[in-house]
C-alpha cells in the first residue's frame, strides 16, 4: 500500500498536559544521574539471538569494570536461563561488588512475582522492578504481596532491598490515572527519604515530579525508548525535569532506552564526571559486539570514532595543528571545530579518526605531516598540497591511508627538493656594489638571475625564461642539536600574475634549503 496523504486520518499528535509554569527549559544539568544499565534484559526489544550465560556473564563483568552501580541482568521469570543466570552472579563470590545493586524485572502477576523472588537468594543489594498496566487496586494488591516476599521476609533480612514500578503502556494512558497508581504503590510500598521507591517513566516526567507527594521519598526514573530516534534528547530533558535515574544501554543494542556513551560522554564534555569509565571505549565495542552480535553503526555518535565501528562521523581536524602549535597540555580547554571530545580521553589516538579522501582532508593532511614528519606545512601549501592527495584518492575510488599520506608528503618533497648541477650569477647587480663615496648600494628591489641545470626525478631542466617573485616564505627547525635542519616553504608568483605556486626543501644548512626550496617552486 502506499503511504498516506492524508496521515492524520490513522495518526494523532500526543495530547498536550495542561502545565503552564514549565521550569526544564530554564535550568541546566550539573550532576550525573543514577545510571541503570538494562543491557543484559533480553526480550521483545533486545537481541535477535538472546545471549547465552556466558556472553551474559562476560557482558556483566565488563558493566561492572566500567562502573556502574545499577545494573538490571534478567527476566527471571521468562526463561530458565536468566533465571539460572541470576543465581550463578550470587553463588560465584566476587562477582557482584558489594556497592553494586541488582535488578531484576517481573510483570505484576503474583505467581511471576514469587518465582522472581527466589531468583534473588543470596542477594545483598537488590531492586525489584515491576510493571503492570492496570487499576491502582491491583497495582497496590501486587506491592504488598512483593513487599512482603522481599523487604518484610526475615529470611532476607541480609539484603537491602529497593523497589521500582513501572506504568506500562504509558503513553496510552490516562495521566492522572496513572498518578493515583503511582499513589497506591507509594502507599504500600512505605519508602523514606533514605530509601526511596522509584518510579519509572518513559516521558511526563515533569507533570509527575510536580504532582507526585511526598517528592522527596521518590527517585523519579526514565526509560525513554529510541522508536523516533529521541532517546537521548529525551533524556537530557527529562533529567533538566527532575528525573533521578536514567535507564540506558549501551550502543542502542535495546530499541527500548538512551545510549549511555552518548548520554555520559555528552556530561563529559560539558565538566561533569559520568563516574563511568570510558577510557577505552575500543574495548568495549569489541565485548559488546563479542557478546550480542550487534556491531556499532559506522554512523554512530562521535564518542565512537574508531576502526572498524563508527568510522563515518569525524572528518575535519584543521584544529589539531593549531592546538598543537598553541602547545596545548591534554587538560587544557578542548575547542576543536566538529570534535568535541579529545580522541584521547577515550582511548583512541589522533590518527585512527582522521579521513581524507577526493571530498576532504587537508586538516588531517596537515596533522599526519606535522606529527610524523614533524613539517608545519603553511595553509596556502595545504591547500596547494592536498590537490594531489586528492588526484590520489579519485584514482583509488577510497580514502588514504595514513602510511599512504606520509609516503606522499616525502615523495613531494624529494621531487621538489632539487640539485643544482651549475649556478651562476649572471645579474651583475645581483652582488650588491658599493656607490661613490664608499656606501654599499641596497640590493632590496634588486632581481637576481639563476642561470643553470636542475635535475628532477632523474631528468635535467634548464631554468631560464620566466621571473618569480616571493609571496611568502616560512622556515622551521626539525630536529636539535647537531642533527637540526631547515625546513623552508617559499611561495611565489610567476611573471608578476596571478598563479601562484609552491616550493619546499630541506636541508642542513638554512641559505641552501632556501634556494633549494625558490628552485623547487621554479619547478613546480
Amino acid at each position: 500500500m502506499p503511504i498516506l496523504q492524508d496521515p492524520s486520518t490513522k495518526y494523532r499528535p500526543v495530547p498536550l498536559l495542561n502545565l503552564p509554569n514549565r521550569q526544564w527549559p530554564l535550568t541546566s544539568i550539573e550532576k550525573r544521574p543514577r545510571w541503570l544499565s538494562t543491557c543484559l534484559r533480553d526480550g521483545n526489544q533486545a537481541h535477535v539471538d538472546p545471549m547465552d550465560s556466558e556472553q551474559k556473564l562476560t557482558y556483566f563483568n565488563l558493566l561492572v569494570e566500567l562502573g556502574y552501580k545499577e545494573i538490571e541482568v534478567a527476566f527471571p521469570s521468562a526463561s530458565d536461563i536468566d533465571f539460572n543466570f541470576v543465581g550463578r552472579l550470587f553463588e560465584t563470590s566476587g562477582t557482584i561488588p558489594n556497592e553494586t545493586w541488582i535488578q531484576v524485572l517481573s510483570p505484576c502477576r503474583p505467581e511471576l512475582i514469587r518465582r522472581t523472588d527466589d531468583s534473588l537468594k543470596g542477594a545483598k543489594k537488590a531492586i525489584l522492578h515491576l510493571y503492570l498496566a492496570t487499576s491502582p487496586c491491583f497495582q497496590q494488591i501486587c506491592t504488598n504481596l512483593a513487599r512482603s516476599l522481599i523487604r518484610d521476609d526475615p529470611s532476607t533480612a541480609d539484603t537491602e532491598w529497593a523497589f521500582e514500578f513501572s506504568p506500562d503502556t504509558f503513553s496510552d494512558s490516562n495521566m492522572d490515572f496513572v498518578l493515583e497508581v503511582w499513589e497506591a504503590v507509594k502507599a504500600a510500598w512505605e519508602p523514606s527519604i533514605q530509601n526511596p521507591i522509584i518510579f519509572n517513566l518513559p516521558s511526563t516526567v515533569e507533570y509527575f515530579c510536580t504532582k507526585i507527594s511526598e517528592r522527596e521519598k521518590i527517585c523519579v526514573s526514565v526509560h525513554t525508548h529510541n522508536d523516533r530516534g529521541c532517546a537521548c534528547a529525551s533524556a537530557e530533558m527529562a533529567q533538566l525535569a527532575g528525573v533521578g535515574q536514567q535507564h540506558i544501554s549501551r550502543f542502542l543494542i535495546r530499541t527500548g532506552n538512551a545510549d549511555l556513551g552518548t548520554l555520559g560522554l555528552n556530561l563529559y564534555t560539558s565538566g561533569i564526571n559520568p563516574g563511568i569509565e570510558f577510557s577505552d571505549i575500543t574495548k568495549v565495542i569489541d565485548i559488546v559486539g563479542k557478546t550480542t552480535k550487534i556491531p556499532v553503526h559506522p554512523r554512530a555518535p562521535a564518542w565512537y570514532e574508531t576502526l572498524p565501528s563508527g568510522q563515518l562521523v569525524v572528518c575535519a581536524f584543521s584544529g589539531f595543528v593549531a592546538r598543537e602549535r598553541s602547545g596545548a597540555e591534554h587538560e587544557d580547554f578542548w575547542q576543536i571545530p566538529y570534535l568535541p571530545i579529545d580522541p584521547v580521553d577515550i582511548g583512541r589516538t589522533y590518527e585512527a579518526v582522521i579521513r581524507v579522501n577526493s571530498q576532504s582532508g587537508k586538516g588531517g593532511t596537515a596533522w599526519i605531516g606535522l606529527r610524523h614528519l614533524n613539517l608545519d606545512l603553511p595553509r596556502g601549501l595545504q591547500v596547494a598540497f592536498f590537490k594531489t592527495v586528492q588526484k590520489q584518492a579519485d584514482v583509488l575510488s577510497r580514502e588514504l591511508k595514513r602510511t599512504e599520506i606520509i609516503l606522499k608528503i616525502q615523495t613531494s618533497i624529494r621531487a621538489l627538493s632539487v640539485w643544482i648541477t651549475v649556478l651562476q650569477r649572471s645579474d651583475p647587480a645581483a652582488s650588491p656594489a658599493p656607490e661613490q663615496g664608499g656606501k654599499t648600494r641596497s640590493s632590496k628591489h634588486l632581481r637576481r638571475m639563476f642561470k643553470g641545470v636542475i635535475c628532477i626525478a632523474g631528468h635535467e631542466h634548464h631554468c631560464l625564461g620566466f621571473v618569480l617573485d616571493v609571496t611568502d616564505y616560512v622556515e622551521h627547525a626539525i630536529g636539535e642539536g647537531k642533527e637540526v635542519k631547515a625546513a623552508t616553504y617559499i611561495e611565489c608568483t610567476i611573471d608578476g600574475g596571478e598563479r601562484k605556486v609552491w616550493g619546499a626543501a630541506i636541508h642542513e644548512d638554512v641559505v641552501q634549503a632556501s634556494l633549494m626550496a625558490f628552485l623547487s617552486a621554479a619547478s613546480s
